[in-house]
Formats: structure tokens, sequence, C-alpha cells
């Protein structure tokens, strides 16, 4: 009995593998397949490539921050470590859901907006808007996809502060200073531009953010620093304070400059060949311009080769071309990144001169070269020169007012400065009780 039933059982499993009408239907479903595939418009397929190439560019910007946290700590002393790598984990971390929560449909306010502040809460959308904002109807791009890559910008700012408070602000207040930063003041300037705008509708063009991201966070950088005062020993112990990792902080350089490319190539916010093309170069050949220029400059200024200058002029010439890098060819963005390297080295002993002490040279590299960059598109692209000046004094005028406010309120209420003798220590210890290296 055992047996046939077995008989039985094999028999039926055979019978309906090799049937006739089950592979017809594997065929229908090939044909099918295929079917579909030969529906897809060019519309969609570039809509699809679209979406996929913007996605990546999010995750290179969001490698950047990386690159922020590797330079930042290789340019201050191994005793402060764990307290910039801790910060700056914290601003990406909260960057991304206050964007969430409110800043993305504050910074992209839609058609009523009245020009200078909308408030916005939460990315969540009615299942019946998924069809317009999933699919070429929205844009080249998804809901979705838009909110990330945008959300990666968001911290930057911030990112861009904590550079030049390094080894001597509170922790807590620097998080609090963050918190408004990133949650309002972002998104809100930001809106005047990339939201459709006041500065977007008189014909000003931040491409990528030279004054949208860099300028803002340098001059809210500077305002800082001007309220929490130098560290101890910069000006009056004779010695410069030194990085402690050059490698590392050249690791974050590569690191932001790789970045780079999806910062300023998914600006494109298309797989359009010809202009990922130009970014790409743009991008790569200002940096580069701004490298050998800061060399040359340096050794005639500070008679010595610094790789820190050099290092800071690659980035002072993707700043530089971050605002027009869709707008001009590449003879004239080396020519922007080449100016940059030179502005930068210069910035940065002009504000050591002035006893301003940015240990990672923040407020030269995105504030004074985001400055430059911006109005280099009215020299060297099509936008009017009038309005990339008032653009970008706009930018700094209002991340300099905003944060010195805010940042002075911090130190009457609750200080922004560790004590002495913790500076002395080092912030990893009397901040965190933790050593980054284990010296034994």
């Amino acid at each position: 009995m055992n047996k046939f039933l077995k008989f039985c059982l094999i028999t039926t499993v055979l019978g309906t593998i090799l049937s006739p009408e089950i592979w017809a239907q594997h065929r229908v479903t090939e044909t099918s397949y295929d079917a579909y595939i030969d529906t897809i418009t060019a519309e969609e397929s570039f809509f699809t490539i679209s979406n996929l190439w913007v996605l990546v560019s999010a995750t290179l910007v969001f490698i950047m921050h990386l690159g922020f946290a590797t330079l930042e700590t290789g340019l201050t002393r191994a005793k402060n470590t764990v307290n910039i790598l801790y910060k700056n984990v914290f601003v990406i971390s909260s960057g991304i859901v206050l964007f969430a929560l409110f800043g993305f449909r504050t910074m992209y306010p839609g058609v009523e907006f009245n020009g200078f502040m909308k408030m916005g809460f939460w990315i969540d959308v009615n299942p019946a808007d998924y069809l317009d904002i999933m699919s070429a109807k929205y844009a080249n791009y998804t809901w979705w996809t838009d909110f990330i890559f945008q959300a990666m910008f968001a911290a930057t700012a911030a990112t861009i502060v904590s550079g030049a408070v390094a080894e001597r602000v509170k922790l807590g207040s620097f998080m609090i200073f963050t918190l408004l930063l990133v949650g309002f003041a972002y998104p809100v300037a930001g809106s005047w531009e990339w939201g459709s705008g006041w500065l977007d509708r008189n014909g000003f063009h931040d491409f990528a953010g030279s004054s949208v991201v860099h300028a803002f966070g340098g001059f809210a950088a500077l305002a800082c620093v001007l309220v929490l005062g130098p560290r101890r020993g910069k000006y009056d112990g004779g010695k410069p304070i030194l990085g402690h990792s050059m490698p590392l902080a050249t690791v974050g350089v590569f690191l932001l400059w790789f970045g780079w490319f999806g910062f300023n190539g998914g600006s494109v916010l298309s797989a359009h060949p010809e202009m990922i093309g130009l970014v790409f170069v743009n991008t790569a050949i200002a940096g580069a311009g701004g490298c050998l220029t800061s060399m040359i400059v340096t050794r005639f200024t500070v008679k010595v080769p610094e790789i820190s200058m050099a290092l800071n002029g690659i980035l002072a010439g993707l700043v530089g071309i971050t605002a027009g890098a869709d707008s001009m060819m590449p003879s004239s963005a080396l020519a922007v990144g080449a100016i940059s390297g030179i502005i930068v080295v210069f910035a940065i002993l002009f504000f050591d001169k002035l006893k301003i002490d940015d240990p990672v040279g923040a407020i030269s590299v995105h504030g004074v070269c985001g400055t430059w960059g911006t109005i280099a598109v009215g020299i060297f692209g099509e936008a009017p020169l009038l309005w990339q000046a008032i653009g970008t004094l706009s930018y700094s005028l209002f991340a300099f007012t905003f944060a010195f406010l805010v940042f002075l309120g911090l130190k009457v209420l609750v200080g922004v400065r560790v004590p002495a003798l913790d500076e002395d220590e080092g912030l990893d210890i009397s901040e965190h009780k933790q050593e980054a290296y284990n010296h034994s």
C-alpha cells in the first residue's frame, strides 16, 4: 500500500512538471516580462536612472560627514578626539531627524510660499498622492529621494561650526546650538534660493550651496568663535597648537573631495549626461587648482610647505566652485578654484593675526571662499553680479546674526566654554571620561 501511494505521488509530480500547459505558462510569463520591458518609455527609463543617481549622490554626501570628522580630528589635539567624533555623530543624526520633522517642508514650501518663511512638519504623504510624487510627474526623482538627498546637506552647516569651536566648547551648549541652527535657521534661509524664495525670483544662482551651505556655516562659525574666544595658550604660549595627525586630516580631505562629486553632481537632480560630466570636471579641476595655488602662496608667505594649507586649498577650491559648477566651462572653474586657493591662505593668516582662533580654518574655507564662489558666478557665469553679491551677503549676515545671538544667549544662560582645567586636561576626559587612544 505504501509503495502504491509513493508511486502515485511520484507520477503526479512528474506529470505536473512535464505538463505542456505548465511550460506554456512559463513561456507566457517570460513573454509578458519582455513585453513589459518593451513598454517602458524613454521618459520612465530616464526617471529611474535619475532617481538612482540622486540616491547614490546622497550616499556620497553622507560619506562627507566622515570626512569632516577625520579632518577636524586630525587638525586638533589627540586629547579632544572623542569629543570631536561625538559632536560629528550627533550633528548628522540630529540633522536627518530635524530635517524630516521640520526642515524639508520649510525649505521647500511649495507654490503658496510668501517668499520669506513658511513652517512645515513631517514628510509623510497621502497614498492618494503617490502617483504625483513618486513618478516623473513630481520631478526626475521621488519624494523620498528628494528628502534624503537634501537631508544630507542639512547638517553640514553645523559640522562647519564644530571644527571652528573645537577643543574648548561645552558639549551640551554646542548640541543645543546645533538643534537651533539646523532645525530652524538653515531651512528658513535655504528656502530663499532653493525653495523658490525671494533670492531665486531675482536671479540669484547658487547651484549646490557655496552660500546656502558653506558661507552660511562659515559665518555662523565666525560668530561662535567671537563669543567663545581662542584656546588657552594659542596666542600667549609662543608656540603654535599643532594637529595631532596629518594622515587623518589628509584622509578627511580626500573623503570630502570624493563626496563632493555627489554634493555637486547630485545637485543636477537628474541623470543628464552632459551636465553631470561638466559638473564632475569642474569639481575636480577647481579642487586641484585650489590645492596648487595654496601650495605656491604658502611658500612665499609662511616660507614652509605646510600640508594643512594644501589641504585647505583643496577644500577652498571645492567650496568656490560649488555655486557655479553647472554654469561655467572648466577653464573658468580652474580660475575660480585657483583664486580660492590664494584667498584661503591670506584669510587664514588674517584671522590668525586678529587672534580669531579657528583650529581647522573653517571660517576661511567655507565662509570667505563660499562668498567668493557665489560672486564668481556673476563674473564667470550668467547670473546678475549685483544679486549674487546681495544673496551671499544676506546669507552671511543672517547666519552671523542668528549664531551670535543664540550663542551669546547660551553663554549667559548655561555657559559655552569648558573650565580652564578641563580644557588643559582635554575634553575626552573632562566631558566623556574616555581617551581616544590606548597608550598602554
